[in-house]
C-alpha cells in the first residue's frame, strides 16, 4: 500500500502547495485526484514517484514499484519515430499493438513534429502504455482529445491497467467514472 503521511510540500521558499496530507493508494486501486488549478494535484503525482520529495511527512510503499507516466506535456523525443518513442521502455512489438490500438497505426515512421496535438497525445499515452508498470500515472492525458479518441483511449487504458494501480488528474469526471476511480478532492 502507498502511503503519504502528514506530506507538506512546496516550492523554493514559497507557501505550501499541500500541508499535511494524508493518502492511501491500495493495490490495483483507481483514484482520480481533483481540484482546481494549483492545488497540488501535478505535485501529488510527482511525490508519488519520486521526483519530488516531501519537506514534511513521507511517502512510503513506492520502493520496487515500475512506474509509467503521461505528462501533461507529450515529452516525446523528436528526433525518433512514434514507434521508436513508444519502444523505449516496452519490446516493439507490444509497442506497436499498443500504438495501432490508438488509431496510430498509419504515423508510426512519423516524427512528433508531423503530428496532429491529437496524435501527440495518443502516442505519449501509448508510450506509457506500452512499457511494464506497476503504477500508471495520468497527468491531464487525455487533454485535447475529442471525445471519440478520448472514448477509445479510456477503453485501452482499462484493458491494460485491469489488474494495476491508476492514479490520474483530471477535471472532466466522466473520464474518471468511465475507469471507475474513486474521487479523492484536494
Amino acid at each position: 500500500m502507498i502511503r503519504f503521511e502528514n506530506v507538506t510540500f512546496g516550492y523554493r521558499g514559497k507557501k505550501p502547495v499541500l500541508e499535511d496530507l494524508n493518502l492511501e493508494i491500495r493495490p490495483g486501486d483507481r483514484l482520480c485526484l481533483f481540484g482546481p488549478s494549483g492545488r497540488g494535484k501535478t505535485t501529488v503525482l510527482r511525490l508519488l514517484m519520486g521526483l519530488e520529495k516531501p519537506r514534511r511527512g513521507q511517502v512510503t510503499g513506492t520502493e520496487g514499484l515500475r512506474f509509467s507516466a503521461v505528462f501533461q506535456e507529450d515529452r516525446l523525443i523528436g528526433r525518433k519515430t512514434v514507434l521508436e518513442n513508444a519502444a523505449l521502455f516496452a519490446e516493439e512489438s507490444v509497442a506497436r499493438a499498443v500504438l495501432e490500438r490508438l488509431g496510430l497505426g498509419d504515423v508510426l515512421d512519423s516524427l512528433p513534429v508531423e503530428l496532429s496535438g491529437g496524435q501527440r497525445r495518443r502516442a505519449a499515452l501509448g508510450r506509457a502504455l506500452a512499457h511494464p508498470f506497476d503504477v500508471l500515472v495520468l497527468d491531464e492525458a487525455l487533454t485535447g482529445l475529442d471525445e471519440a479518441a478520448a472514448e477509445n483511449c479510456l477503453k485501452l487504458i482499462d484493458e491494460i491497467a485491469r489488474d494495476k494501480t491508476v492514479v490520474m488528474v483530471t477535471h472532466d469526471r466522466t473520464r474518471a467514472q468511465a475507469l471507475h476511480a474513486r474521487l479523492a478532492e484536494l
